[in-house]
């Protein structure tokens, strides 16, 4: 069993390797995981957050938030917006291109758990699914636990 955390780990590398090599089929070769955290994030705040907030999120710095805001700025995925109570701040929200990402992250993640399915069984992925799931609701019993990635 000391191995379980390295195959969770190579797992998780796996299906996000082979999710973004899809997604490059799919015209959006410009995405790296780290994007894929910031459209969690940003897909359930459809009103916008902060570079701050995001930050905050991702568990980087605030200089590194905005660099990525920049990044997915320039690419096309977000946009930038007045902030409705704070001339300082912006509010960033996704695109139609972010949500098209989106979309097809969706659609490519659906494919990978079908091909999962068929690898390990119906029967032993919903087992597996009902495990991890009862892992991750005892782990919020004590602390938080949201989906970003471990720098």
């Amino acid at each position: 069993m000391s191995e379980l955390p390295g195959l969770l780990a190579l797992t998780f590398r796996a299906v996000i390797d082979q999710l973004h090599e899809r997604l490059a089929e799919d015209g959006f070769a410009d995405i790296r995981p780290a994007h894929g955290f910031a459209f969690q994030y940003l897909s359930h705040r459809p009103n916008g957050v902060t570079a701050v907030e995001l930050a905050e999120h991702l568990g980087v710095t605030k200089q590194a938030g905005v660099q990525l805001v920049d990044e997915l700025t320039n690419r096309g995925y977000v946009e930038r917006r007045p902030h409705p109570t704070d001339r300082r701040s912006r509010l960033i929200t996704l695109t139609q291109r972010g949500w098209q990402c989106i979309g097809r992250m969706e659609f490519r993640s659906q494919e990978i758990e079908n091909h999962l399915a068929k690898l390990i069984g119906s029967d032993q992925l919903e087992h597996l699914h009902n495990g991890l799931l009862a892992v991750v609701r005892d782990a919020a019993t004590r602390r938080p636990v949201t989906l970003r990635p471990v720098w």
